[in-house]
C-alpha cells in the first residue's frame, strides 16, 4: 500500500481517469454521497455511467423487491441493488463499449441519524466488479455502524468510505490486510465501525473472510467479530437480535472435556430460565484477540484451527478486543437481546470481584459491576477443585464454588446482594472426574506426543489433533 495515503478527491479523481472502469453506483437512504465524490473529482463521465437514488420506498421496491417486501437497510436489500444493477450494466454495454471495461456496479442501503437521535445509525456497502475486463465479477460487501451524532457528519464519512472501498477494489485486491486498512484512510476510528466484511469471486478465492474478521478487531475497526456455526461470518445486530445468549469465553486451544461440561452443564440452567426458547438461545464461544497474538502478530493457523474445531462441535464463535467483562457485557447492551448469561470459572470470577482491576474507573468496582449485572445479565460460575493428585491425575477435596472465595466486609455485601437476586448462580452438578484437566497441559502433551491427552479431549477433538496435525501434533516416532 502507498506510504502517503491519497485524500478521498484525489483517489475519486484516479478511478475516474482510468477509462477502463465503468460502472454504476446506487445509493438508498444516505444521499447520493459516494456518487458526489466522483462528480466533485472531475472527469466522472468515464467512471459513472449510471447513478441513481431511490428515496422513496415504493420505488426502491418497484426496482429492487418486486416479488416481496423486505427490510430497506439489510444485506438482502443490498444483494438485490447489486444485482439488478450489475446485470443492466453488463447486459446494456458488453456489446456496445468499444473500450475493454471493468464493469462495477457500487451499493449502498443506510439509515442515517433521526431528527431525535434515537435510532441505531448503520447500513450495507458493497461492490460487484471486475478485476480485469471479461471474466465473472467479484463481491466485497461491508457493514457499517456509524458513530457520529450529526447527520451531515454520517453523510460525509458514507461517501469518504464508499470511495475509499471502489479505490481498494482496484488497488488491493492482492493484499487484503492492505485492502481492509485503506477502507479508513480519511477516517478516524470514532466516526464509524465495520461490523462484518466478506469477499468472494474469481480473484478472492484464496480469501479467508474470517481472517478478515480477525483483522479488523485487531486493527481497532470493530470491537467483535461473530462467525456462525458454520464459519461464516455474521452480522452482530442481525444475529443476536431478540436471542437468549450463553456466553463461554475460553482460549480453546484446544476445547476440552472441562470447556465442554461448563457449556452443557450451564445450558441445563439456563434451560430452566422462565424466559428460555430452545429456538431463540445460541451458545457463544468467545476469544479475545489478544489470546491470538504471537509476537504482536496473528496466528493465523492456530486462530483457524480453533475456530474449525469449535465450528466442528456446532458451536458459534466470537472474536473480540475486550479485556475486561465489564466492556464485554457493555457490548452486547447495544443489541436488543433478550437474555445474556456469561459462564465463568471460580479462578476468572476472583479477578471479576477484585477492586485492583477497576482502579481506572471513577466508581471503581460499583461502576463496573452496574455495566456487568443489568437487567438481563446473570453469570454462571463454574466450580474448581483445591489440588490435582500428581500420580493418578485426579481432582482432589471438594469443589470450590463462589461462596468459598474470600472476600473483604466490603465485597461480601455487594457478593450477597448478587446471589439473593439471582445475578450469581453456582453451578453444582458438574462432572468433577474431569476437573484436573487443564488447557497448558492438555497442549503441551500434544505437542510433546505425550500419550494421556486423548482421555482429556471430546472424541470428536482427537480424531481432527491426529488426522489434521493440530496444535504442533506429531505422531511419536516408533
Amino acid at each position: 500500500m502507498e506510504s502517503d495515503i491519497l485524500s478521498t478527491n484525489r483517489k475519486a479523481l484516479r478511478i475516474n481517469l482510468d477509462s477502463s472502469i465503468y460502472g454504476t453506483i446506487a445509493e438508498i437512504g444516505g444521499g447520493q454521497e459516494v456518487a458526489r465524490q466522483f462528480f466533485q473529482a472531475g472527469g466522472a463521465s468515464g467512471t459513472v455511467a449510471k447513478s441513481i437514488s431511490a428515496y422513496d420506498k415504493l420505488f426502491s421496491d418497484k426496482l429492487y423487491n418486486k416479488n416481496k417486501p423486505g427490510k430497506y437497510v439489510s444485506e438482502g436489500r443490498l444483494c438485490k441493488m447489486l444485482d439488478a444493477e450489475y446485470t443492466e450494466l453488463v447486459s446494456l454495454l458488453t456489446e456496445q463499449r468499444e473500450i475493454p471495461s471493468k464493469y462495477f456496479a457500487f451499493a449502498n442501503t443506510v439509515t442515517t441519524l433521526n431528527f431525535n437521535k434515537d435510532n441505531y445509525s448503520h447500513g450495507w456497502m458493497g461492490m460487484r466488479f471486475q478485476y480485469n475486463p471479461g471474466p465473472d465479477p467479484n463481491e466485497v460487501l461491508l457493514h457499517v455502524h456509524l458513530l457520529e451524532q450529526d447527520t451531515l457528519l454520517q453523510q460525509q464519512t458514507l461517501g469518504i468510505l464508499g470511495v475509499n472501498l471502489i479505490f481498494a477494489c482496484h488497488n488491493f485486491i492482492k493484499n487484503p490486510v492492505d485492502f481492509i486498512l485503506s477502507l479508513m484512510d480519511n477516517i478516524s476510528r470514532d466516526r464509524i465501525e465495520i461490523t462484518m466484511m466478506r469477499m468472494r469471486g474469481p480473484d478472492l478465492d484464496y480469501v479467508d473472510n474470517r481472517l478478515l474478521g480477525v483483522q479488523l478487531v485487531k486493527n481497532g475497526m470493530t470491537s467483535a467479530m461473530i462467525f456462525d456455526r458454520r464459519g461464516e461470518v455474521q452480522q452482530p445486530s442481525d444475529m443476536l437480535y431478540k436471542k437468549n445468549v450463553l456466553l463461554f469465553r475460553g482460549a480453546f486451544r484446544p476445547i476440552h472435556y472441562v470447556g465442554f461440561d461448563m457449556l452443557k452443564s450451564s445450558y441445563r440452567i439456563f434451560k430452566r430460565d422462565e424466559d428460555y426458547d430452545r429456538d431463540n438461545t445460541m451458545a457463544l464461544c468467545e476469544i479475545s484477540v489478544n489470546n491470538l497474538l504471537r509476537k504482536g502478530e496473528i496466528d493465523e493457523r492456530d486462530f483457524l484451527e480453533r475456530v474449525d474445531l469449535l465450528n466442528g462441535m456446532g458451536q458459534n464463535v466470537m472474536i473480540s478486543k475486550f479485556k475486561e467483562y465489564y466492556k464485554l457485557v457493555s457490548y452486547f447492551s447495544q443489541f436488543a437481546l433478550k437474555n445474556l448469561r456469561i459462564v465463568i470459572g471460580v479462578p476468572a470470577f476472583m479477578n471479576i470481584i477484585n477492586d485492583k482491576y477497576y482502579s481506572d474507573l471513577r466508581g471503581g468496582i460499583l461502576e463496573a459491576f452496574g455495566q456487568i449485572f443489568v437487567e438481563n445479565m446473570k453469570v454462571y460460575i463454574y466450580p474448581t477443585i483445591p489440588s490435582v493428585s500428581i500420580d493418578t491425575r485426579e481432582a482432589v477435596g471438594e469443589l470450590l464454588t463462589s461462596k468459598d472465595i474470600l472476600l473483604s466486609k466490603e465485597q461480601q455485601g455487594l457478593y450477597q446482594y448478587l446471589v439473593t437476586n439471582r445475578k450469581i448462580i453456582d453451578i453444582t452438578n458438574v462432572k468433577k472426574e474431569w476437573l484436573y484437566i487443564s488447557s497448558a497441559n492438555v497442549l503441551r502433551m500434544i505437542r510433546e506426543a505425550e500419550p494421556g491427552w486423548e482421555k482429556m479431549v471430546p472424541n470428536y477433538i482427537e480424531k481432527e489433533i491426529r488426522e489434521k496435525g493440530l496444535f504442533g501434533y506429531k505422531p511419536k516416532a516408533t
